[in-house]
């Protein structure tokens, strides 16, 4: 395992996962920079913290600065994103330009967070541009590229979506039922934490670390 102290850049540090993968970059002894881009400042200060604002549209024009790992926690809802040309605005096109653009910056290690049950072929909208986008960065030629699929996220999330706070509920009393299985329920910081214990170990090549797994890497 490389000791070298690194650099990180993150984006989506404003969601569910992105927030506590964000303090948890601020607090690893192994970065000693990290660079967050997002659309508006967070309300966050730090001594190792650099921020950006940037228009993920226009991420091309952007020349970020040097960087060792990039971290992408961004993706969104079609409700919110309002439609699926929107949702793919983001969940694919944003995803693919801040690869782009962490390439550009040196980036040898790029971790994405999409969803399980992505399948570039399936006939689920959500499903297929999930899928879409992994096949894409893994044209990319990044030395390490890892996938984290994780199933239903638990957590609080700053907006209000009662759909999903409603499958949130359900999943909390069946989640005893569902504990055979990789498809339960997981946690947004059990999500983060693996997706850091993932870049610690800097696998070669491409690795997909479904839900199951992240259930065990984040504990």
């Amino acid at each position: 395992m490389e000791t070298q102290p690194r650099t990180a850049v993150v984006a989506g540090a404003s969601g569910l996962v992105g927030g506590i993968l964000l303090d948890a970059l601020l607090e690893e002894t192994l970065y000693r920079e990290v660079l967050s881009l997002g659309r508006r400042p967070l309300p966050k200060q730090h001594p190792k913290l650099i921020q950006r604002t940037v228009d993920f549209a226009r991420l091309g024009d952007e020349a970020l600065p040097p960087a060792d790992d990039a971290f992408c926690c961004l993706g969104t809802t079609i409700k919110k994103a309002g439609s699926q040309e929107a949702f793919r605005a983001v969940d694919h096109d944003a995803v693919l330009a801040f690869a782009q653009a962490s390439k550009r910056a040196g980036a040898r290690r790029f971790l994405v967070v999409t969803a399980l049950g992505a399948d570039p072929g399936s006939r689920v909208f959500y499903n297929r541009v999930k899928g879409e986008v992994e096949e894409h960065l893994k044209g990319q030629g990044f030395e390490s590229l890892v996938i984290l699929q994780p199933s239903l996220l638990l957590g609080e999330r700053a907006e209000s979506r009662p759909g999903e706070h409603a499958a949130i509920v359900a999943s909390r009393v069946l989640a005893p039922l569902l504990r055979p299985f990789a498809s339960r329920p997981i946690e947004a910081r059990t999500v983060a934490r693996a997706m850091l214990a993932l870049a610690r170990e800097a696998p070669q090549g491409v690795k997909v670390a479904p839900s199951g797994e992240l259930q065990r890497l984040g504990q």
